[in-house]
């Protein structure tokens, strides 16, 4: 059994959003995506690809298709493939949030 400990997957970069894996298979990705203020995931699409955001700790603007909406703490949203979809800390605390991905089927 692989044990982890979230606090160890909680690191930030000054230069820009910090990825941190904490699980991999061939079926999906889990990160935790740390943001310093005013850090963003730009907007994006994934062709075959799900991706699940859950905010751990801070708030942040997440944009799914044409919508955007500020979520905090204990909230999450989806983006199906093919909708485009980011985050943006439009705040002055960090923003960590917990990320699954679905694998790419190409």
């Amino acid at each position: 059994m692989n044990i982890v400990n979230i606090s160890d997957y909680q690191l930030f970069s000054s230069d820009k959003m910090k990825k941190n894996n904490m699980f991999e298979t061939p079926r999906f990705f889990c990160d935790i995506y740390c943001f310093e203020p005013g850090q963003e995931q730009k907007g994006h699409i994934h062709g075959e690809q799900d991706k699940v955001y859950l905010v751990l700790e801070g708030q942040g603007t997440f944009q799914v298709g044409l919508e955007k909406r500020v979520l905090g703490s204990g909230q999450g949203t989806m983006a199906l493939a093919g909708e485009e979809h980011g985050v943006k800390n439009h705040t002055d605390q960090r923003l960590k949030v917990l990320v699954f991905v679905s694998p790419n089927h190409s």
